[in-house]
């Protein structure tokens, strides 16, 4: 068996699920055995954008003993959208 954590964060809301799983088991399989989808109703397993410490990862990656999936959310604004903004209001 191996530990991993399942990170999730809304502006209202932090997550952090501890899970134990098989060896060889992948991080789709980890986020399912977690159950945060069933806490997160707008989470849909096939469209998450996900990492492990920060880098971005495939859902068919294996986890290893002590990894740290995180869910990620969709930017709100594109940062590049958001500087030619404020360069244009200068």
């Amino acid at each position: 068996m191996i530990n991993v954590e399942v990170a999730y964060a809304t502006p209202e809301k932090q997550t952090l699920l501890a899970v134990s799983l098989f060896e060889n088991c992948t991080v789709a399989e980890a986020i399912v055995q977690s159950g945060i989808l069933k806490q997160f109703s707008e989470l849909h397993l096939e469209f998450l954008n996900v990492g492990i410490f920060s880098t971005p990862c495939a859902l068919e990656r294996n986890v290893k003993n002590g990894d740290r999936i995180e869910i990620y959310r969709p930017l709100q604004n594109d940062p590049k959208d958001a500087r030619r903004q404020r360069a244009m209001k200068r």
